[in-house]
């Protein structure tokens, strides 16, 4: 049984990684390897019972990730469906190449903290076209979004699903995560900042396209206005308040999430009360829930449901006790998962981690999970298809793999050693 686990789970890692060379759904291959796994584990003789009931456990714990991540791309959709973000966006217009550079690059770093690095670096490419018309200098700023966006995400517990799963799974807890990892990913985005605004000399202009030069903006009503900075104000603070209502209550968080969720829906539904149905409607939370990506949320369902098979059968204990019996140092291990996770998602490694390290041995706020929050969050930059920004911005900006390759990889490379240099030398310190 064990030897099929492994055989049905690596086979279709594989062809979720070769995704867009075969053309096969990744989302489809997840759901059909988790039921798989779980079929052969209900078919290898065990109690029926027993089954069902270690299914229960973990359903429990894939059901808190999926009903947070639900609640959280409803209230982004919420926002965007109102142009909340353009209250953002539409004050960046320098002309200086270095400005622009470093604007665009932290705003997607503190935005993705608040958001998550998919709809940050969505929210700083969709700015980036409207601004640079020179196509070279607009890639490579893509190349810098796709990296802050994933720097940005790990130190926040609601900013990159990964470290996301961490927290809910009680591995890490909200202020630690923040005060241990906002330098560290702060490195990782400065590092490879500084080293490409030295190519640019002090007075390059960027070729942007903006109001000054003849791109009028749309004339927006007050009430439209005053729409955008209401539904800002509060998707944004709902998010805010997420990590806050979890240390007050030490309640799940997706209850803090499935509140924030309401309460901007109450808030739509009352300031679109007076329109007729067909002008409300794309402002509904119900036509922002039929918005949300789906298929990326039935994915983690059936990758989870995978590795929670593979951890009820001992398999991730007997790979971690071959790991630290081959390598020996943790930090080289968790080192080595973040280089992974540039070429396999991110998501299926960090839950075979929580599932080869359990709490009892490395409690909540170790070491280990800090660091891998860490890793396997900004190791996805070192490639385009290395993480769900990556893809998107790839999609949007039609960025070729070997493109990045050359000019952005070794860029993230220098960002990621940086940043978990600075995290053992705080550890170090602290000790």
């Amino acid at each position: 049984m064990t030897l099929t686990l492994i055989i049905i789970f690596v086979v279709g890692y594989i062809l979720i990684t070769v995704e867009h060379s075969i053309g096969l759904n990744k989302t489809a291959t997840a759901l059909l390897v988790g039921v798989t796994c779980w079929t052969v584990y209900a078919l290898s003789g065990r109690n029926p019972d027993e089954v069902v009931t270690h299914l229960g456990e973990h359903l429990t714990e894939i059901a808190e990730i999926l009903f947070f991540l639900i609640g959280a791309m409803t209230i982004v959709e919420l926002i965007d469906a109102h142009d909340g973000f353009t209250i953002i966006t539409d004050r960046i217009a320098s002309r200086n190449t270095r400005v622009l550079l470093w604007t665009i690059s932290f705003l997607a770093f503190f935005l993705s903290a608040v958001l998550d690095n998919l709809t940050a670096s969505i929210v700083m490419v969709s700015v980036l076209r409207k601004l640079v018309r020179n196509v070279d200098q607009r890639k490579v700023m893509a190349g810098m979004v796709i990296i802050a966006a994933n720097a940005g995400g790990v130190w926040s517990p609601i900013g990159d699903v990964t470290t996301t799963m961490l927290w809910i799974g009680g591995q890490v807890t909200t202020l630690n995560i923040i005060k241990t990892l906002l330098l560290p990913s702060l490195v990782a985005l400065l590092a490879p900042l500084v080293i490409l605004t030295m190519r640019y000399e002090p007075d390059t202009e960027a070729s942007v396209g903006t109001a000054k030069q003849g791109v009028s903006r749309p004339y927006i009503t007050p009430a439209a206005r005053r729409d955008r900075r209401l539904m800002l104000t509060v998707g944004l603070g709902g998010l805010l308040w997420v990590p806050i209502f979890k240390t007050v209550t030490h309640l799940p968080p997706y209850m803090g999430m499935m509140m924030a969720l309401g309460f901007i829906w109450v808030v739509s539904e009352l300031i679109h009360k007076d329109k007729d149905e067909a002008e409300r409607q794309r402002f509904t939370a119900a036509y922002a829930l039929s918005k949300i990506d789906t298929p990326s949320i039935l994915f983690f369902l059936g990758i989870l449901l995978a590795v929670g098979s593979l951890q009820v059968t001992g398999v991730l204990r007997s790979l971690a006790e071959s790991l630290n019996a081959s390598i020996g140092n943790l930090d080289v291990i968790v080192l080595l998962i973040g280089v992974v996770s540039a070429v396999v998602d991110n998501v299926p490694i960090v839950a075979a981690a929580m599932g080869m390290y359990d709490l009892q041995t490395y409690p909540a706020d170790a070491k280990l999970w800090e660091f891998l929050a860490y890793c396997a969050g900004t190791g996805g930059s070192m490639l385009v298809i290395g993480s769900a920004a990556g893809v998107a911005v790839m999609g949007m900006e039609r960025l070729e793999f070997g493109w990045y390759l050359r000019r952005i990889s070794w860029l993230a490379l220098i960002g990621y050693l940086a940043g978990a240099l600075v995290y053992l030398l705080e550890f170090w310190i602290k000790k």
